[in-house]
């Protein structure tokens, strides 16, 4: 690719934090009608690499080249970050919901044009028609689907005359047809010219929209790699820095639980029914047994686990444990009686940000124990060191913020702060959403491990593949329902598929 073509440049770029090297030399060069995947763990860099880009962090070293200027610029702000022609979307979508299309695109860029609605909503429309969006400037942002906001924030950027569209994981709450709608826009967009970094944790994206790969790991860069000389295998290989021999069959690593009690129902429930508007519905696991709930965003696999829990209202049904019928109508009843519960959203329901990551991990044992009996200095840090080390969390030390650690290492420690309680029943509702390959197969690895000691365990994903690496029987769901369950040889993705399709 010649010079003229670049559109960024990167070199030699430094960044650390209080003990912590978050990159040392790293370099990063985009083109221009170019899509660029930029790839790596939690914790390997990526994050930090677009904030220095972006003007959100101040580099330590290195210098950026952006075309059109001839020498390095200083990006010391998101706004000027902007001056240049940088733009970045990210996953949670920063528009305004109860302004129009167009005042969320016009928003903030000088108040002649918000003076002049005429003017405005045409501009609008021209642009979310030259780039086939379908949104009106008139409607309100609300009523948009969730791809479309995630459009329209492109749209707002690309009239912005960005030379480089950064996207940083802006497909994890897009359906598969919500996808394709983006990959479209990404295509267009490339078409015209711009250069486009592409952050995510989906291989299959990355394979099927972008022309090249730059790895990075801890803190270092690997390599940058055209797509077609980069098998899927080899790119794993590459962000975990050691060879996968076979990252599909983890089970067969696994000591089975197979004492004499496996057969011994753990926990079942009849008629289950809470008032987050799921069917009722009937559920029971095993001692050192995992199985999941399955189907489509907004089937109710959430919803059934969460009336399990008692985190939503229980309307209906009954409850046993070990045999016995118990009520569980809030989430302390829960864990009094072994239940352990790893929410879906972990920045809203699980991590407390401000709280260290000590703090975090004794917290269900603490509310469990009650305030008025605290634990002391020594045994929290017992815990904390313990756990810690036990699930390999990456933390400069226990007392670190949470809110400062990567997206994986924060799921750890959400994991640790439920195992401290001995759960007999985890429920791991997408443990492994939004984090890199290789804490996914550490968790998968942990959960095998925990039921072959004789816990039972629910596990919720949205890939299909790892509920099939780890769970044992699944539990089929569509429109709120239970339309099937399948274990043994209907354990495949057609039959997956098929049920949520046909199965009544």
């Amino acid at each position: 690719m010649k010079d003229e073509n670049i559109v960024l440049k990167m070199r030699n770029i430094h960044k650390s934090f209080p003990g912590v090297r978050a990159l040392q030399g790293v370099d990063f060069t985009l083109c221009e009608g170019e899509i660029h995947a930029l790839m790596g763990e939690n914790g390997a860099g990526k994050s930090t690499l677009i904030k220095v880009l972006t003007g959100v962090y101040t580099k330590d070293e290195g210098d950026i080249f952006i075309k059109g200027t001839e020498k390095a610029v200083a990006i010391r702000s998101p706004q000027e970050a902007q001056k240049v022609g940088i733009s970045t979307v990210y996953q949670e979508i920063t528009l305004c919901p109860n302004l129009s299309v167009a005042e969320n695109m016009y928003i903030g860029r000088g108040s002649s044009m918000v003076q002049n609605w005429k003017k405005m909503n045409a501009d609008a429309d021209k642009i979310l028609q030259s780039l086939d969006i379908p949104a009106k400037a008139t409607q309100q942002l609300a009523s948009c689907s969730l791809a479309v906001q995630q459009m329209v924030a492109i749209a707002r950027a690309v009239d912005m005359e960005c030379k480089v569209l950064i996207l940083d994981e802006p497909t994890s709450s897009l359906d598969e047809q919500e996808v394709e709608k983006l990959f479209k826009l990404m295509r267009d967009l490339k078409k015209k010219g711009v250069g486009i970094i592409f952050v995510t944790h989906f291989l299959d994206q990355v394979y099927e929209v972008c022309d090249k790969i730059t790895v990075l790991r801890d803190g270092q860069l690997v390599g940058e790699y055209e797509i077609e000389n980069l098998p899927r295998v080899q790119l794993v290989s590459k962000m975990l820095g050691k060879d996968l021999d076979d990252m599909a069959d983890i089970k067969g690593e696994q000591e089975v639980y197979d004492k004499e009690d496996a057969s011994e129902l753990v926990f079942e429930a009849e008629g289950l029914v809470s008032d987050a508007g799921i069917k009722p519905f009937n559920f029971n696991i095993k001692k050192g047994e995992v199985n999941g709930f399955t189907g489509l965003l907004g089937s109710g696999r959430s919803e059934c686990v969460r009336a399990i829990f008692g985190a939503d209202r229980v309307v209906g049904g009954t409850v046993k444990k070990n045999g016995k019928t118990v009520k569980i109508t809030k989430p302390i009843e829960a864990m009094k009686n072994g239940i352990a519960y790893l929410p879906e959203d972990r920045k809203r329901d699980g991590i407390v940000g401000d709280l260290s990551v000590r703090e975090n991990i004794v917290l269900a044992l603490q509310v469990k124990k009650g305030f008025f009996k605290p634990f002391t200095k020594a045994e929290a840090y017992k815990f904390a060191d313990e756990y810690i080390k036990l699930l390999g969390i990456k933390t400069a030390s226990a007392d670190t913020p949470i809110k400062s650690l990567s997206g994986g290492n924060q799921q750890k420690v959400i994991v640790a702060r439920w195992l401290l309680t001995h759960p007999e029943y985890l429920i791991l509702d997408e443990p492994t959403r939004g984090i890199d390959i290789g804490t996914k197969i550490d968790i998968q690895k942990l959960v095998l491990k925990l039921a072959s000691e004789g816990m039972s365990i629910t596990f919720i994903s949205s890939e299909t593949d790892e509920m099939l690496r780890t769970c044992s029987r699944l539990v089929v769901m569509r429109d709120r329902k239970v339309v099937g369950e399948l274990s043994g040889e209907d354990l495949t993705q057609n039959m997956i598929m098929n049920t949520i399709a046909g199965g009544e």
